[in-house]
C-alpha cells in the first residue's frame, strides 16, 4: 500500500476503501459474473458500508488466490 493513499486505518470507511481497492487489482483477470458481483458489492458500499463489508467477505473468500492456481504447485 501506497503510505500517501490518504486513507486513515482507524475509520471503518478507510478500511472499507482500503480493501474494494485491494479486491479491485484482483477482479480485473476473473469472469464477467465475478466482476459484476464485485460491481454491485462497490455500490452497496455507497449506502451500506457495513454490510458491503460483509460481502466483500464472502466474495473474497470465495476468490482462488491467483487466476492459474490449478497449474501451481503446492507451496508456490
Amino acid at each position: 500500500m501506497a503510505a500517501d493513499d490518504r486513507l486513515d486505518e482507524h475509520l471503518e470507511e478507510d478500511d472499507l476503501a482500503r480493501r474494494l481497492r485491494d479486491a479491485h487489482r484482483r477482479v480485473r483477470l476473473l469472469t464477467p459474473a465475478q466482476q459484476r458481483r464485485f460491481l454491485a458489492i462497490c455500490d452497496l458500499a455507497k449506502r451500506d458500508p457495513g454490510r458491503a463489508g460483509a460481502r466483500l467477505d464472502a466474495f473474497l473468500a470465495d476468490l482462488p488466490d491467483t487466476p492459474r492456481s490449478q497449474e501451481n504447485a503446492l507451496g508456490d
